[in-house]
């Protein structure tokens, strides 16, 4: 395990050195801070102000160790035998009542029932810290920790209980806290809470969104470990925490943090999460909130479940109603209880609609007792732009999304009456307003609308596929609730929302549900691997919504598979898979070597030396994934798979196949007889193009194992032909 080793108040004060991690070959020796320290020059192992080199001595995720360097001493480093590579320092950004309910979790029923809530299972959370004090942290009908807990508590009163059983923070994360792990950004507190808060009852944001808090997990227990100062997450500390919390033995690791080098022999956090893969835990990775752009998709390893995010059925309705007396339907948390819906008059205020409705650049517009129609800026600063508007007088704002943001509405918590709504609507109410020049508008506050449709939805900012770093893996794997979530919050410096429960969306929303899910499963089978419990999710996932429709994205477009992964989650389905295409820490190895990355850097991710000749190699199509993606260009390519039956002994599954036309597969066998629970068994898949020249949009189907009482689907996914 890592440990800390100076006064960062102190080093804040040097500015000659600067922050590096440092990869070395493993260390022979259990004294591992003593061989680190080997690599640093002698004469300058301690400065004039007595601050030590050495920040961390990682064990656990990582083969090295955190040291600020000039560059003299770095080159004196780079000599030294077991010197692998070094990585500067760098900042990694930050990637519910309703949530359980759209999710079918019940009390005393299903799978909550049958996982007794996620009882003796330990999720840590790689994050902005917590706030201890929060009801959603009560510890009432937990357990002790378990035996083989081995984290600390670093609260000096009061902040650990049976809820929160471990809680440290790192480095430049204990910067100005008088309790170290306390949350000072909300976002930790957020994940926590989403991931394994504990029930809480008659809970609301300013009255809206009533119900009962709970995590997906809300019996299991959390290890928090703070890596971030703020919104400022240092990836120093970053592996830092990674390093902790693989010496605790977590059963599973949430990490809401997006970060991608575009190679794996040079990413870190690939290097922690095999790590943590390998010591058999469970990690959730958010995908990013870089979309709708391609292949803009984050933590991408194949050895942790990448999570999309989407909508629920949940909206906080406020309507605009135009004067003609057209009506259209936005979100707002800004419900005033007494708002009359009388007309204003409506405008906007920019010079050049083209480029600049966002209202923050224009200067000088009237908006004195009008409604302004201004364009959304995104995931942040919508709330900015409604207190500009407010603070020239406004009556009220109306955000209209971008054309790529298009139906994907965001419930904020505004200063004047306000509506956040589509680029459909926006344009017409623009429309509108270039019609008449006495153009008018008022707000309709519906409150909380459960049943809302289309649900679930592919969010706008969910980043997407294709991966640049493992292009023949389908990234995302899954979707999860990410849009407007109501759960606990800790009111910082940072951000006005001084309730003690916050909406706020992102992917880092959507990954703690996935992780809390996965808890819920874990309790279930305890002996079920990573990858076991990643295939029981995804194979087991919605591909439709709530009306039986095929999944949107934030277009009403059907979504693809690079945008929602293989579905939107179904934790009920996901305890009872039926069969799981399970992995093992060598398969994994032998894809690394079919990389065609030579052994040197195979042996950088996995940290140990590795003779790809020994071990073999497989291409990534081959790899044992709940997904299927193909690169085909002309020749039938043949897969094998294989798939492990966890549900009844005695089971029949017969595959069907949809695809397009364009398309032909053929699977053999076509029907797979079990007769033992954990038996496994083969097949092949080839797949082929019909049609000749370019298929420019490549094409999509499903394959499916069926029983009488399961289906087990794998998407496919056949890339274009050029």
């Amino acid at each position: 395990m890592c440990s800390l080793l100076f006064n960062f108040s102190a080093f804040a004060s040097t500015i000659e050195r600067q922050r590096y991690i440092i990869h070395v070959a493993p260390a022979n020796s259990t004294d591992i801070e003593s061989y680190h320290r080997s690599f640093l020059p002698n004469s300058t192992a301690i400065n004039t102000q007595e601050i030590p080199q050495l920040i961390y001595s990682y064990s656990e995720a990582f083969s090295g160790f955190a040291a600020r360097l000039t560059k003299e001493e770095l080159d004196y480093i780079k000599k030294k035998d077991g010197y692998i590579n070094v990585y500067p320092d760098q900042y990694i950004p930050l990637a519910t009542t309703h949530t359980p309910d759209f999710l079918g979790l019940q009390t005393g029923s299903g799978l909550w029932a049958e996982s007794n809530l996620g009882h003796g299972i330990i999720i840590g959370m790689i994050d902005t810290g917590i706030l201890p004090s929060h009801r959603s942290f009560n510890d009432e009908g937990l357990p002790p920790p378990p035996k083989r807990w081995k984290g600390i508590c670093e609260f000096k009163t009061g902040g650990c209980n049976n809820k929160i059983i471990g809680a440290r923070a790192f480095g430049s994360a204990s910067i100005n806290s008088t309790a170290p792990p306390l949350d000072d950004a909300g976002h930790g507190t957020h994940t926590a809470s989403t991931a394994a808060g504990n029930f809480v009852g008659d809970v609301s944001f300013r009255g809206d969104a009533n119900g009962t808090a709970s995590g997906m997990a809300p019996h299991a227990h959390l290890a928090i470990y703070k890596v971030c100062n703020g919104d400022r997450c240092s990836l120093v500390d970053v592996l830092a925490g990674f390093d902790a919390a693989v010496k605790d033995e977590v059963d599973v690791l949430s990490f809401s943090l997006g970060f991608s080098t575009g190679q794996l022999q040079y990413d870190l956090i690939a290097m922690a999460t095999f790590k943590a893969m390998e010591k058999g835990i469970f990690v959730s990775c958010a995908a990013g909130n870089n979309g709708p752009t391609p292949s803009s998709v984050s933590n991408e390893y194949p050895w942790v479940l990448t999570v999309a995010a989407g909508t629920t059925d949940r909206t906080i309705r406020a309507s605009v109603r135009l004067g003609n007396g057209l009506e259209f339907d936005g979100e707002s948390l800004f419900q005033p209880a007494n708002f009359t819906s009388v007309l204003y008059p409506l405008v906007y205020p920019a010079a050049n609609l083209s480029t600049n409705l966002d209202c923050v650049s224009s200067t000088g517009f009237d908006v004195h007792g009008k409604i302004g129609l201004c364009m959304s800026s995104g995931l942040s600063g919508r709330v900015d732009i409604g207190s500009l508007i407010s603070g020239a007088g406004g009556a009220g704002l109306i955000l209209m999304n971008p054309k790529p943001e298009g139906y994907t509405t965001f419930a904020d918590a505004h200063l004047l009456p306000a509506s956040d709504v589509s680029y459909s609507a926006g344009t017409a109410i623009l429309s509108y307003i270039d019609s008449t020049a006495n153009a008018t508008a008022t707000f309709v506050f519906k409150g909380t609308v459960v049943g809302s449709s289309p649900s679930p939805t592919v969010a706008f900012f969910s980043s997407r596929g294709p991966s640049k770093v493992t292009p023949g893996i389908l990234k995302p794997d899954i979707t999860g609730p990410g849009v407007n979530i109501l759960v606990a919050w800790a009111p910082t410096k940072m951000n006005p929302i001084q309730d003690d429960f916050n909406i706020i969306s992102g992917t880092s929303m959507a990954t703690p549900h996935l992780s809390g899910i996965a808890a819920l499963i874990k309790s279930v089978h305890p002996d079920w691997s990573p990858a076991a419990i990643k295939s029981a999710m995804m194979t087991t996932s919605d591909t439709t919504d709530s009306h039986g429709e095929p999944i949107k994205d934030e277009q009403y477009h059907k979504a693809s598979f690079f945008a929602m992964g293989v579905g939107h989650v179904n934790p009920s389905r996901a305890v009872d898979p039926g069969l799981v295409y399970d992995l093992g820490v060598n398969d994994y190895i032998s894809y690394l070597c079919g990389l065609g990355i030579g052994d040197a850097d195979v042996s950088k991710i996995v940290q140990r030396t590795v003779n790809c000749s020994l071990v073999g190699s497989i291409t990534e199509a081959e790899l044992n994934y709940p997904a299927i993606l193909i690169d085909t260009q002309s020749s039938p390519i043949t897969l094998n798979r294989t798939l492990t039956n966890v549900g009844m002994a005695n089971s029949k599954y017969v595959a069907e196949v949809d695809v397009p036309m364009e398309v032909t597969v053929i699977v053999k066998p076509s029907i797979l007889q079990f007769t033992e629970v954990n038996e496994k068994m083969s097949f092949t898949v080839t797949v082929s193009w019909n049609s000749t020249g370019n298929v420019s949009g490549g094409a999509e189907g499903n394959l499916k194992w069926v029983s009488d009482s399961h289906v087990v689907r794998s998407p496919l996914v056949v890339l274009a032909r050029t």
